[in-house]
């Protein structure tokens, strides 16, 4: 399981003597800020780094990791080609000092990497590193989450797609229980790991049936219920625009039993749209990255379980940190690495795909068109958007990427 002994709203728990991870806490302050914000060529910050600590996972969501394309004969990273906890660290260190305030810990499936609560204690230790917080499916944290609060993690964020248990299985596709992943919200919640996000992947046909039931279940929880539009990531889960179900429909749906009003949210850092109950029971949001792409305010960048940099969700290709990591440079030149590479990024592939989905997807032959290396490609007579359309390159599944 490439096992390692050595993988919102930000909040900071009361210090406990007899815990050393919370104690941490009070360190987090930053020892060194750069007098120049890090920005993107379009002017995007760098705020946030998701690190993958494993491909691995134990469900096959057929959005994530269909079991028909990753059976029992799939190849996984190796054990050696992960980069260890104090890899994982080191790099992260450097993160925070070009200005990273938040960590999250994504997989696979993270709670597969042993020890996880190692790597969190020392990521807790990193000057300027304000938030840890992790996603993960709930089948195992129910076991983990004392041990996760103990080191240092923040809050949880844990993907459930229905309450319907024959619903859930088709969704997760191994035939897992949804009390199991309920039982593990409970676990996250009894040891301070809030609060929890709740996100659900909503697929035409086949989930959208569960979604007032969900907002009904996490009303009154200050559980904070989101909900998904299912998303192109990767080549190989079939996605189609015809199995998209729009944020709005599905805040109309919520609307006309549960009242929502939007939340004044004028300083924005996070992907969801966020909007209250109207009779006081929480907070529910909506993350529409096809039909309301978020590109312009992200602030995201993705390491890999073994060292691959990526500067969107959607990207075919990474940039290798591992060799240098292993080969001896310093944390100033991984820094100069890093700039340069974030100085460099120009990803909005969600704003393409929204502009003309058919030329990402290749459904159209006439109509308008984009450059895509040199060359004109149709756009089903749409607005061409204003910069080229990588086409031809397979994207990174999310499994490897981390949501």
């Amino acid at each position: 399981m490439g096992r390692d002994a050595g993988q919102g709203t930000s909040r900071t728990r009361e210090a406990d003597a007899g815990q050393t991870g919370r104690n941490i806490q009070a360190r987090r302050l930053p020892q060194r800020r750069r007098s120049v914000p890090v920005q993107d060529s379009l002017g995007r910050g760098l705020v946030d780094l998701r690190i993958s600590v494993t491909d691995r996972c134990n469900l096959r969501c057929p959005y994530c990791m269909p079991k028909e394309l990753f059976g029992p004969d799939h190849a996984y990273l190796a054990r050696s080609d992960l980069l260890s906890f104090e890899e994982l660290a080191r790099v992260a260190r450097v993160f925070a000092d070009l200005g990273v305030r938040k960590i999250r810990l994504t997989g696979g499936e993270p709670l597969l990497r042993r020890d996880l609560e190692h790597l969190v204690e020392k990521l807790a230790s990193i000057d300027g590193i304000e938030d840890i917080a992790m996603t993960t499916n709930g089948m195992l944290l129910a076991a983990k989450a004392r041990r996760l609060a103990d080191a240092g993690l923040n809050r949880v964020t844990v993907s459930l797609d229905s309450l319907d248990d024959e619903v859930f299985a088709k969704m997760n596709g191994t035939g897992a229980a949804v009390a199991r992943v309920l039982a593990g919200i409970d676990a996250a919640e009894s040891s301070g790991l809030s609060p929890i996000k709740v996100n659900c992947v909503v697929k035409r046909n086949v989930n959208e049936s569960s979604i007032l039931e969900m907002a009904r279940h996490f009303h009154g929880t200050g559980h904070i219920l989101r909900f998904i539009e299912y998303m192109d990531v990767g080549t190989t889960n079939g996605w189609r625009l015809a199995d998209v179900v729009p944020a709005g429909e599905i805040l109309s749906l919520v609307d006309t039993e549960l009242p929502l009003a939007p939340i004044d949210d004028e300083h924005r850092s996070g992907v969801a749209t966020r909007y209250r109950y109207r009779d006081g029971g929480g907070e529910i949001g909506v993350i529409a990255s096809v039909t309301s792409p978020f590109c312009a305010t992200c602030t995201r960048a993705r390491l890999s379980a073994e060292g691959m940099l990526f500067t969107c969700l959607f990207a075919s290709d990474g940039f290798d940190l591992k060799t240098p990591v292993r080969s001896g440079a310093t944390s100033r030149e991984l820094e100069r690495t890093i700039l340069d590479i974030w100085a460099r990024r120009a990803d909005r592939y969600s704003e393409i795909r929204s502009a003309c989905p058919a030329v990402i997807h290749g459904e159209t032959t006439t109509g308008d068109s984009v450059s895509e290396h040199g060359r004109d490609v149709p756009c089903a007579g749409q607005a061409p958007p204003p910069t080229a359309v990588v086409l031809g390159h397979p994207r990174r599944e999310m499994s490897y990427l981390g949501g």
